[in-house]
């Protein structure tokens, strides 16, 4: 089953259901603007999709290597927007990081014929781009906890990206969705 972005719709409108409610029955009143929430559940959205994407084109283990960037890409961007300090311990743990990761995408590079992958720069790419987006997502949900409420941040990245991950799956995924009969999915069910 080959649906990115239809993995992690669902979880998505779990948390527009679960924490909208409760937004709703408090009756909460936005602190941030609309728009912020639609950006950051772009940027969540697409991180997903890039990551799991990536499975298709490398390895496991690259995938979950790679996916580390996230760290560095979070303290350069918690140093550059919230002023967070670092010591010479934690600056030298992100450089070990960095030469992993590049030993890592060194080692699919020689090795495409054992990697598993179809093709493992691209994978490699998308895991980081993944990654990266990731750490946008949480440096900014970082810095939105500090200033708004925990329960309408999570009402709003879960409605928007119900929303984003909704009209992807409609453009990207429709037709691997529509091979799934209906005979299919009462087998899942069935089969819990």
């Amino acid at each position: 089953f080959n649906a990115p972005t239809s993995q992690s719709f669902f979880n998505y409108v779990l948390l527009t259901v679960v924490y909208g409610s409760t937004f709703i029955i408090r009756r909460k009143t936005l602190k941030v603007r609309w728009y912020y929430y639609l950006l950051l559940a772009m940027l969540d959205v697409e991180g997903n999709f890039s990551v799991v994407k990536a499975y298709q084109y490398t390895s496991l283990t690259s995938v979950m290597l790679l996916d580390c960037w996230t760290i560095p890409c979070v303290l350069l961007l918690t140093w550059l927007f919230i002023k967070t300090k670092y010591n010479i311990g934690q600056l030298i743990g992100v450089c070990i990081c960095i030469l992993g990761l590049v030993l890592v995408i060194l080692s699919d590079v020689h090795a495409k014929d054992r990697s598993g992958g179809s093709n493992v720069l691209l994978g490699d790419a998308l895991v980081i781009i993944g990654a990266t987006l990731y750490a946008f997502t949480n440096v900014s949900e970082e810095f939105l906890i500090k200033n708004v409420d925990f329960l309408e941040l999570m009402t709003f990245l879960g409605l928007f990206g119900s929303i984003i991950s909704g009209i992807q799956v409609a453009i990207l995924e429709r037709r691997i969705m529509s091979t799934w009969s209906l005979h299919t999915w009462k087998l899942c069910v069935l089969d819990r």
